[in-house]
């Protein structure tokens, strides 16, 4: 399948109803399948983040916790609605006589930065756990324990 892109330039930082408006007429257009378009927006950085707080096993069990079940307590928690994360997780182990984790995560921001900013020191319950969101400096690229890093 063919991919197109349409890039509109403006004199001004577009606003979400300029981008509304532009959205409708793309739509509108008879050569274009409205079903194709996604969703317009802003450029868009990456923020990075980390999760402190995490038990390292999931209840009741001795299973390690893993990326696909933070992620979906992630979605079901309301302080993520709207935030788009990247990639896949990052969930390491802090101490190995330490049962905690940190998650690493990278999630896609409009460049002012205010949706991590939004995200910066809000704290979420898992179970009885209460995990605190930290800005963190771009992941390392290879998980390893924290001490562990050089």
């Amino acid at each position: 399948m063919d991919q197109h892109s349409i890039v509109i330039t403006m004199n001004k930082v577009a606003s979400s109803l300029n981008l509304q408006t532009i959205e409708k007429y793309v739509k509108n257009l008879e050569h274009i399948d409205s079903e194709d378009i996604e969703s317009s927006c802003l450029p868009q950085s990456k923020s990075y983040l980390k999760i402190i707080g995490i038990p390292y096993l999931m209840e009741n069990t001795n299973t390690p916790i893993n990326s696909s079940f933070v992620e979906s307590i992630l979605k079901s928690n309301h302080i993520f609605n709207n935030v788009s994360i990247d990639l896949k997780l990052w969930v390491i182990k802090v101490l190995s006589k330490l049962d905690m984790v940190i998650v690493w995560l990278d999630i896609w921001n409009v460049q002012s930065g205010s949706t991590a900013k939004g995200l910066i020191n809000r704290c979420f319950n898992i179970r009885s756990y209460i995990s605190t969101i930290k800005g963190a400096n771009m992941n390392p690229g290879v998980p390893q324990y924290k001490n562990c890093w050089k």
